[in-house]
């Protein structure tokens, strides 16, 4: 259960800064207990995983504390948070989450050779112009810890954009994207709580707020990638009596059966917006944050890579099909699906 956003701020906010200088002060005694460990273990000491792990989580820490005290300068200067809200300000936040992704990106790819690979599709200088004079909306694979960081990152430092995330509730537990997150255009997902009609009235306000640098970004699927909620989502079809359906999601086993309400709501809100399909491979073997696996396959990735697909269709095809709000989502899902690479996941 998350905590209320007071306790939040009195209580995780100073201990990360504490841990943060804790780790600091003791992180060579640490890199070499974690060698030692290596050696002693039957891991290939080249490899130095503990040493990466500690590192990343090193950096980390870092930005976090200093994401919290650049946040607290700009409480301060706006008038003790009475002009927080405003486009100045709004602005240097931005600039804040995009400086904390870059320094995390950064980390991962000196720790663990975590590379973006981007392939989509190419565009003509008129295409060009036009995409970049338009809002868009992301609907996006979610598969892997991490992978939203690294989406998010992309639209904000490459394409430019300013994202407004349709993200966990539980990602407010970490202090730093805490206070960034809820001084921005967001919304958090409660999944008790995911089939009030509030969330989807907050994402059309998102949405119908876009202008043309803004990007919203949504995971349709409701939540990672694993074997046991792909099962769940098929039989959640089957249960609707869309066994049609049903057996398209079987076909993609890369893909959870998507939940609809939130994107369509979103496209309606904002119909001048290019609708974006993104499907990605390489986090997705982290099917879990289980540390085991962490020290066994993060360090390996190497290289994590990004399909990116546009569907510029999706809105006429909605409206042809109102009473299947499905139907366009798993049309449109089977021609972005994941890279080649990913392989087929077997439940």
């Amino acid at each position: 259960m998350l905590p209320p956003r007071l306790i939040r701020r009195l209580v995780l906010a100073p201990l990360v800064i504490v841990v943060a200088v804790a780790v600091t002060l003791l992180f060579p005694l640490l890199a070499v207990l974690s060698v030692i460990v290596e050696l002693l273990g039957r891991s290939k000491p080249a490899r130095m995983r503990a040493l990466r792990l500690l590192f990343f989580a090193l950096v980390w820490l870092f930005a976090d504390t200093a994401a919290l005290f650049m946040c607290l300068g700009l409480w301060i200067a706006s008038g003790f948070g009475g002009r927080l809200h405003t486009e100045p300000y709004q602005t240097r936040h931005y600039a804040i989450m995009r400086w904390f992704l870059d320094l995390v990106y950064g980390a991962a790819t000196s720790a663990f050779g975590v590379r973006v690979v981007v392939d989509e599709p190419e565009l003509t200088q008129a295409e060009q112009a036009a995409r970049l004079a338009r809002p868009v909306i992301v609907l996006s694979r979610h598969a892997g810890p991490g992978d939203s960081f690294l989406l998010v990152r992309q639209l904000l430092s490459v394409y430019g954009r300013r994202p407004r995330v349709v993200m966990k509730a539980s990602l407010q537990l970490d202090p730093g994207l805490d206070v960034v997150t809820n001084r921005l255009p967001n919304v958090f997902i409660q999944h008790r709580k995911t089939g009030e009609r509030l969330f989807v009235e907050q994402i059309d306000r998102l949405a119908s707020g876009l202008d043309q640098a803004g990007a919203l970004v949504i995971f349709p699927e409701g939540g990672n990638w694993t074997p046991g909620r792909w099962e769940r989502g098929i039989a959640r079809l089957e249960h609707l009596g869309r066994s049609d359906l049903a057996d398209r999601a079987r076909e993609m086993p890369n893909l959870l059966a998507p939940r609809s309400g939130g994107a369509f709501s979103a496209i309606e809100a904002c119909p001048s917006a290019d609708v974006i399909f993104v499907a990605h491979a390489g986090l997705d073997r982290l099917v879990s944050v289980d540390s085991d696996q962490v020290q066994r396959v993060a360090i390996d990735i190497g290289q994590f890579d990004v399909t990116i697909g546009a569907a510029h269709s999706l809105e006429d095809h909605a409206r042809q099909v109102r009473g299947n709000r499905f139907e366009p989502l798993l049309g449109l899902g089977q021609r972005c699906r994941a890279p080649s690479r990913l392989g087929r996941h077997r439940p």
